[in-house]
């Protein structure tokens, strides 16, 4: 049915605790300054609205509530690239040196750790951040290229299951992206452009494994967040109660923010862990086809736009080597 082991990837999560619980922090603690910021919001509102009727109150709460809530979401909006550099990567960099039988150094934190082996790899969180929007970009144009191969297939009613297919791949791709990271960090690459390339093709000609477990991954994910949200239903209502002029559906917003930060700090590193053991299995001894390297690159400006980069990326260590042997030299003389 899919070619993953769920235990395998709750032992991983047991073995990076220390990460979970970070991720548990980081995501609930953008939750709070929603919680925080909205209610100030609406607190502002509610008093500026004391000074009309009671519409008027409630128009007030309602607008500082919103523009708390915008507020909050465009700070961590620009917060993204932090979140991706130091949570996702970091946690994903230590999953995978686990899965290779690698053991975290003693005395010294997962997190710590983590971030070292995540700037070796990949150098500042804006070069992680500008490759990961090219890789979603290329596995737009891989999913697209695979849909066209399916819908050619001579199956009875394959044209009426294709939407499902296509809602599902759209959102699987969230879960693929990060798993192209992992092969950097396995390979110990030092482009990491190039390297994304090369994980980009491997997860092209592995494309139907790699969709139909991402396929039944994404469905655990958000059957496991429905349950959440619902859950997380009660806690909110009885939170919202206590904000100032509230208004009832915003107890249905603050439990999808709960739903979302559970899925966020763990489901997703679960499904993630799944992903990876997918593949590496799948991957294994594996090298590029050159067929599918010549289609991508045809059919992806993204694509193109990577490998331009990793020549970049050859030019600016040339350079450095370059400048440290000078100076390297320069102190010799003296």
């Amino acid at each position: 049915m899919w070619d993953f082991s769920l235990s395998h990837a709750f032992k991983l999560m047991i073995q990076t605790l220390p990460f979970v619980i970070f991720r548990l922090f980081v995501y609930f603690t953008i939750v709070l300054a929603y919680i925080f910021v909205t209610s100030l919001g609406a607190g502002i509102g509610y008093g500026i609205g004391g000074f009309g009727d009671a519409d008027f109150q409630t128009s007030t709460s309602l607008w500082g509530g919103g523009l708390g809530f915008t507020l909050t979401a465009g700070i961590l909006y620009f917060l993204r690239e932090y979140l991706l550099y130091v949570v996702k990567a970091g946690h994903i960099a230590v999953m995978v040196e686990l899965l290779e039988g690698d053991e975290i150094p003693k005395g010294q934190s997962q997190i710590k750790y983590a971030k070292q082996i995540v700037t070796e790899r990949f150098g500042q969180a804006s070069i992680l951040f500008a490759l990961d929007q090219l890789i979603k970009g290329v596995l737009k144009t891989v999913t697209g290229l695979v849909q066209s191969l399916l819908s050619i297939i001579p199956i009875p009613g394959i044209s009426q299951i294709m939407g499902i297919i296509r809602a599902f791949l759209r959102v699987s791709v969230g879960l693929v992206d990060e798993v192209i990271f992992a092969h950097a960090i396995k390979t110990k690459a030092e482009n990491p452009w190039e390297s994304g390339q090369e994980a980009l093709v491997l997860y092209a000609q592995n494309a139907n494994k790699m969709m139909k477990n991402a396929a039944w991954l994404t469905a655990i994910i958000y059957i496991l967040s429905f349950f959440v949200f619902l859950i997380m239903l009660a806690p909110a209502a009885a939170i919202i109660y206590l904000i100032p002029g509230a208004w009832s559906a915003s107890g249905v917003i603050l439990a999808l923010l709960f739903a979302w930060a559970i899925k966020a700090a763990l489901i997703e590193p679960l499904a993630i862990a799944c992903m990876l053991q997918v593949f590496f299995k799948v991957t294994k001894d594996q090298a590029p086809n050159p067929e599918w390297l010549a289609k991508i690159s045809h059919t992806s400006d993204k694509f193109r736009e990577m490998g331009k980069n990793a020549s970049g990326w050859v030019k600016q260590k040339f350079n450095q080597t370059n400048t440290d042997l000078t100076i390297s030299n320069t102190k010799e003389v003296k």
